[in-house]
């Protein structure tokens, strides 16, 4: 199924799991309040919000934003700009 964000909404791909140096995988509960993921799909944005950002890049976002979701087994995140706090180089 092929998802497209609607006006100033982003869709982000999730990461399953983060690890440590050591190989500790640290659960998304005890991970830091900010998350990064990368852009999967934008909206066309609207009349006030213009969207900024553009597939692959990586962004910095709440970690209680925007609404989880799941396609063909890989789990997204659809985010209003707003939501999004940076952007990472």
């Amino acid at each position: 199924m092929k998802i497209k964000p609607m006006a100033d909404r982003i869709m982000v791909k999730l990461e399953k799991e983060e690890k440590t140096a050591g190989g500790i995988i640290i659960p998304d509960s005890a991970q830091e309040k900010t998350q990064i993921a990368t852009v999967a799909a934008v909206g066309p944005g609207t009349e006030k919000v213009q969207i900024t950002v553009k597939n692959g890049d990586k962004v910095m976002y709440d970690k209680y934003a925007g609404t989880q979701i799941k396609n063909e087994g890989e789990e997204f995140l659809i985010l209003k700009m707003a939501d999004i706090i940076a952007i990472v180089e």
